[in-house]
């Protein structure tokens, strides 16, 4: 069975898209190839990797990648993680069999370190319900 390739898309591709792409493969990385990007990237953020490190979730090879990278792929899911990230990316619309929009918080915004943790809690909880629903649907 071909594994499904999804794509977690947010505005710096440094917290938010990062755990995304690092749950994903720790979780279900049996079933699907996840990748990210940003609209505007910077250097992933030491937080967000320590957060992942934290739940013992393999950071290798995570890197922030800007959104060109991915502009002739196909994919099976992007899941978009901002607001901003949804504003450059309408054009995903139609090139992908699902498109989905969950605005988390930037991790960011505030100096508490426990901002990556809830983050990364929040991107969890929604993975495991998205996959639940995956796993119905595909058994």
């Amino acid at each position: 069975m071909e594994k499904q390739r999804v794509l977690f898309l947010c505005n710096a591709n440094s917290a938010r898209s990062l755990m995304g792409e690092a749950l994903l493969r720790h979780m279900a990385g049996d079933r699907f190839e996840a990748f990210s990007a940003g609209v505007e990237p910077s250097e992933p953020h030491r937080a967000a990797l320590k957060a992942l490190e934290s739940i013992n979730v393999s950071t290798r090879g995570l890197a922030s990648k800007p959104l060109e990278t991915y502009a002739d792929q196909t994919f099976d899911t992007v899941i978009i993680l901002c607001e901003k990230a949804q504003q450059r990316c309408r054009d995903w619309e139609g090139r992908t069999k699902e498109l989905i929009y969950w605005d988390i918080q930037d991790p960011r915004l505030h100096d508490d370190p426990r901002n990556y943790q809830h983050t990364l809690q929040e991107i969890q909880t929604r993975l495991k319900l998205w996959l639940g629903i995956k796993s119905r649907a595909h058994p």
